[in-house]
């Protein structure tokens, strides 16, 4: 009885720390009363982001295709669809853009090749499908349903992933449909520092169910076939309809090790904490100390959403049926 008392005392001052010190998470929506219709949100990496970096062209471009795919995401959800389709579509919206890295935008490992990991999780029955460095598809985050929906497997990669995907009848493209300048720029001039880019959904819908997708391209210059968080349920996909619905962007191999996206869920279902609790905790907290860097999105099952980040800026962005909404890039916002 003494060691559980003192167990909840140590959360309860280290989340009363971080509520009041990190502006960073200013943005979490205030805990609803009652489960909103449905909620939305979205992120599109984490990393250095910051304001002197961005252009104002460069920044509304984003800001552009954020707000295109909360758009996108509404109208499915606004309408009854399921959180399942939310995600979806909504992803495709981001790896279509060359702004992200997934998708069209992915970037380049080192023998100049495009390697793309996915992951979808539907929290109703936790059912759950992934792709890892599949190349070849226009849209990995299909593959990754695909993989849920019409397979026995969880997770499937490598050729074998592009050979199912394109038996299901999903979009093929050539090498060339993925290359943009900026990309093989920062290829050949050696500039890895793209670790976090990731895009991201998290859905609640009208029925009560939640869901998660997650799609990147992982690092550039990434070699012998690495795989990171984005494909690993748990790490850096995961969803319960008990709890919440989580998708990362970061390090992806602290995301793994420290499986954050499961951690919130069950701070939520074992200690008791609220969505914004549990994810300030791990990404503000635990994984700080750890050395690992980025943030996540995450929606619960009252439609309350939170996205906490620790680097200098994660684009980021959320819609819900009262009408809420914002997209964000830098840490003061």
């Amino acid at each position: 009885m003494k060691k559980k008392i003192i167990n909840f005392l140590f959360y309860a001052i280290t989340i009363s720390l971080l509520l009041s010190c990190n502006p960073q998470t200013a943005v979490d929506t205030e805990k609803a009363e009652q489960p909103k219709e449905w909620a939305l949100v979205i992120h599109g990496g984490a990393g250095v982001i910051t304001r002197d970096l961005m252009t104002s062209e460069r920044d509304s471009a984003y800001r552009s295709v954020l707000r295109a795919a909360l758009k996108k995401g509404e109208s499915v959800l606004a309408q009854r669809g399921t959180a399942i389709d939310a995600v979806e579509q909504t992803i495709h919206i981001m790896e279509n853009s060359p702004l992200f890295n997934a998708g069209r935008g992915a970037v380049f490992t080192s023998e100049g090749t495009n390697e793309m990991d996915a992951a979808i999780m539907n929290g109703s029955d936790l059912n759950a499908g992934s792709v890892a460095g599949i190349t070849g598809i226009k849209n990995p985050i299909s593959a990754a349903r695909a993989v849920m929906e019409e397979s026995v497997h969880v997770m499937l990669s490598g050729k074998g992933a592009f050979e199912f995907a394109a038996a299901q009848g999903l979009e093929q493209v050539e090498p060339s449909y993925f290359y943009t300048d900026r990309r093989y720029k920062q290829l050949t001039e050696a500039v890895n520092n793209e670790k976090n880019g990731t895009v991201g959904c998290c859905a609640l819908d009208k029925d009560g169910n939640l869901a998660a997708a997650t799609s990147t391209g992982g690092m550039t210059n990434k070699k012998y076939n690495r795989i990171g968080d984005a494909p690993v349920i748990g790490a850096g996909t995961y969803a319960n309809n008990a709890t919440c619905a989580v998708s990362a962007t970061g390090h992806g191999e602290y995301f793994i090790r420290w499986t954050v996206a499961h951690d919130i869920s069950a701070l939520m279902e074992y200690r008791d904490l609220s969505l914004q609790e549990a994810a300030r905790l791990v990404i503000n907290d635990k994984l700080v100390k750890a050395g690992g860097n980025g943030g996540v999105i995450a929606v619960d099952n009252m439609g309350n959403i939170s996205m906490p980040f620790n680097s200098e800026g994660m684009f980021r962005g959320y819609r819900d049926s009262e009408g809420n909404s914002g997209v964000f890039i830098y840490e003061d916002e």
